[in-house]
């Protein structure tokens, strides 16, 4: 199964629900003697209640209503209308990572229970798969538990590992796996960091301490930092997203457990309100149920005429 099929299976429980209300609503305004007039005032209340219902959020839903009401139709369609005012929601904050020299130094941050863990190990099976050569680091020395649920990822997964003993320093693990990686020409560097939001001071000297550590070893690093959110929280993970950005310095979204919810438009409002692209989706429980987010396949899955 390619990846729109992938992500359109994850959005089926979103679709569940929105899908016959969606069609119901844009039946009427793309009637072809509707389509040179502007969207009627119950069709855009309709809409906008569908929207925030989907989990779009307020500000995403008010930013797509304001360019359906604002736009002097010629012909488009309002399902058009919709998904390209979405798409330019991902559009806008979507661009390259810059990775002046080798390795590249990719952080993974969330709390506890996001899949946090479980995503570097998926992560680092894709990567591997595209021909690249990941090198695992375990920053989380202080749960022994996840530095051995980490191996067995690890080892499904075909990559090595570098890890400490328990309670090590966190930098200090990051400062050896860096300098494996460089031995070894290994590439990406994965790291994956503690998942408490205990006390934020206690985690942001954690977390700076690290990114000096990848600074002074790698130019640029670290390259990406990803933070790991659950797609099931809704809204609730924005508060984790926005705490996180501001202690890590966060510049991509991977969103896990996209095929458990109902409302999957979470990933618009994480876009839209965070201004952070959305890098990888997780699709399921298994190794290779991590894709990457495509933005148009997203769309086209979510708002795709009923099957």
């Amino acid at each position: 199964m390619g990846v729109f099929g992938r992500i359109r299976e994850s959005l089926s429980r979103t679709k569940q629900q929105i899908v016959e209300r969606f069609d119901e609503i844009v039946s009427l305004a793309d009637e072809p003697e509707r389509r040179t007039r502007a969207v009627d005032v119950d069709t855009i209340e309709a809409l906008e209640e569908l929207l925030i219902s989907a989990d779009i959020g307020l500000s995403a839903t008010d930013r797509i209503i304001a360019a359906v009401k604002g736009r002097t139709r010629s012909g488009e369609s309002l399902r058009d209308l919709v998904k390209q005012e979405i798409r330019r929601i991902f559009d806008s904050v979507d661009g390259p990572v810059a990775v002046p020299a080798p390795p590249q130094v990719t952080l993974i941050v969330g709390v506890n229970g996001t899949g946090k863990t479980t995503t570097v190990g998926k992560l680092a099976n894709v990567l591997r798969a595209e021909g690249r050569r990941p090198l695992i680091c375990a920053a989380d020395t202080f749960r022994a538990a996840a530095v051995e649920q980490l191996e067995i990822w690890a080892t499904r997964a075909g990559v090595e590992m570098v890890r400490a003993r328990e309670g090590a320093d966190p930098a200090a693990v990051v400062f050896d796996a860096i300098s494996s990686a460089k031995a070894k020409g290994r590439d990406p560097v994965l790291v994956d960091t503690a998942g408490r939001l205990h006390t934020r001071v206690n985690l942001m000297n954690e977390l700076d301490k690290i990114r000096r550590v990848a600074a002074r070893e790698v130019a640029g690093a670290p390259h990406e930092v990803l933070l790991v959110l659950d797609a099931t929280v809704g809204q609730n993970g924005l508060t984790q997203a926005r705490e996180f950005t501001n202690v890590a310095g966060v510049n991509g979204i991977v969103l896990t457990k996209l095929d458990g919810t109902a409302k999957g438009g979470i990933a618009v409002a994480i876009a839209n309100d965070l201004k952070l692209p959305i890098r990888w989706v997780g699709v399921g429980e298994g190794i290779e149920d991590l894709v990457r987010f495509s933005a148009e396949e997203y769309v086209d899955g979510l708002f795709e005429e009923k099957w």
